[in-house]
């Protein structure tokens, strides 16, 4: 047994500290109690006088096979973030596509993130080997998962109309050769996956990503809907992240991406949006009134220009509200205490009462109950509550952004940066000790990724040259595109 005592504990109920000690029994919270009413003796002590003692954070949306190409971008839109996914994140070997997810999930953990949910990608088509590479270093780390298989069966420059009749020949007949596999075959390796998935539900979860609606053709769509049906497994997806996503949903459905899904019967509880960035008032009903979650990205959002979020209409219309950081090719960082900053601020720019800013309070509460919940943990994670499972982090109150302490919440969620990360605990095993991994070899991890990057490089030469010549005219004619007044949630955005 555990006891973690003479902390300051963070109360879901209230979303207050209050002075507590925790009480746990192997994986599991089986008590919360009063300061030293419950004898040390014959348990493990973890010392947490001049701690805050907070749930493990959930971070509502990343990429694994990102973290070998962080700070590659910089004046890149998502679309050019698209353009040039072949070279940035291709022609991984099974062991680069382990050491990408095990260099995230190092980073989450020390920055008191303990789950995630991971949409990792291998096109052309996923494999049964690489999810699990990337499940197994989510386990070896230590931290929780959910993992979605990122999955298309058109092309970026197959899905964006008129995009590939824009570009020059050679380019054109070059990137048109860029191809994915057919919908059914990334079904069926999904399909062997949930019937041989040895991580354990609360631990390493299997969730689908088709990526982007318009990226997969609707029989597709409509197959990974009755397959998560099947296995009673999550979806997530990117859904209008950029305003050129609206406005091709518009061309192509006559509707929004949201409605479209909805028309498709895709909506459900387990379904989480990732961004929603364009979403309108009745998509954001629509997605309330069938038990969907959405992770609010503001990080990656600002960084790729895909605009600015609403979080609190999300939240007034019932929508349960994640964060998120994005993978680290588009955010460059896997810091969920900056991700609760930036939804801070984020909300405050949208022209209305400060009343209507998201609080602190709610946006700690997105960062843990409500990432919990779009994993599908709710219950398990996320909080600090007899029965739930012993995930938590402890943050130092000698840090100097906590002296002096006014007021604890605020402070985490406005002034905590990462080093404040003291212990942190996952299922009762301590994996970070006064900053330090006590169960993890990441020095190890260092020398690897430099050997990976300098032979993806040389390998990927090639793609990326064809990239960058591609560039000018996806950014020219996205742009274009994007240029068409677009109407969202009575306010006219251009």
């Amino acid at each position: 047994m555990m006891l973690i005592s003479g902390g300051k504990v963070l109360r879901s109920g209230t979303m207050r500290f209050e002075a507590a000690d925790l009480v746990i029994d192997g994986d599991t919270i089986v008590d919360v109690v009063s300061p030293g009413s419950v004898a040390a003796e014959g348990k493990l002590v973890v010392d947490a006088r001049d701690r805050l003692v907070i749930p493990g954070l959930v971070n509502g949306h990343n990429h694994a096979q990102t973290n070998l190409a962080k700070g590659l971008a910089d004046r890149w839109t998502l679309e050019a973030l698209l353009n040039h996914a072949p070279w940035t994140g291709g022609r991984r070997t099974l062991e680069e596509k382990y050491l990408s997810a095990a260099i995230g999930a190092c980073e989450m953990l020390k920055k008191g993130c303990t789950a995630t949910y991971d949409m990792f990608a291998e096109f052309p088509l996923p494999t049964v080997e690489g999810v699990n590479a990337v499940a197994q270093a989510y386990a070896d780390v230590g931290i929780r998962a959910a993992v979605a298989p990122m999955m298309a069966d058109r092309s970026f420059y197959e899905a964006i109309p008129g995009l590939a009749d824009a570009l020059p020949e050679p380019l054109r007949t070059q990137a048109l050769a860029i191809r994915y596999a057919p919908g059914a075959q990334s079904v069926d390796v999904c399909r062997e996956l949930a019937r041989g998935w040895r991580f354990g539900s609360d631990r390493i979860r299997l969730a689908l990503g088709p990526t982007i609606p318009h990226h997969c053709s609707d029989a597709f769509l409509v197959a990974c809907r009755d397959l998560g049906r099947e296995f009673d497994i999550g979806f997530q997806m990117h859904v209008a992240e950029s305003k050129m996503q609206a406005v091709v949903a518009m061309k192509k459905y006559g509707r929004t991406l949201v409605a479209h899904l909805d028309e498709l019967s895709l909506l459900k509880p387990g379904f989480c949006v990732a961004h929603g960035v364009w979403l309108d008032d009745d998509d954001r009903a629509r997605l309330a009134a069938n038990g969907c979650s959405v992770s609010h990205n503001p990080g990656s959002n600002m960084k790729l220009a895909s605009g600015l979020a609403d979080a609190r209409a999300m939240l007034g219309a019932g929508v349960n509200l994640a964060l998120g950081t994005d993978g680290a090719g588009s955010s460059d960082n896997l810091n969920m205490f900056e991700a609760m900053r930036l939804a801070s601020f984020v909300s405050r720019v949208h022209d209305r009462d400060c009343s209507l800013w998201l609080s602190t309070q709610e946006v700690l509460r997105a960062a843990t109950e409500g990432g919990a919940q779009a994993l599908g943990f709710g219950g398990l994670i996320g909080r600090l509550d007899r029965g739930c499972k012993a995930d938590v982090v402890l943050l130092d109150l000698a840090a100097p952004h906590y002296v002096p302490l006014n007021d604890p919440v605020n402070q985490v969620v406005h002034c905590e940066d990462g080093t404040g990360v003291h212990t942190v605990v996952v299922g009762g095993r301590v994996l970070l000790e006064a900053g330090k991994f006590t169960a993890f070899d990441f020095d190890a991890l260092r020398a690897q990724a430099a050997r990976a990057v300098e032979r993806l490089m040389e390998v990927n030469a090639e793609s990326r040259a064809l990239c960058e010549k591609l560039e000018p005219y996806v950014n020219q004619y996205c742009t274009g595109l994007a240029a068409t007044p677009y109407h969202v949630a009575g306010f006219c955005q251009h």
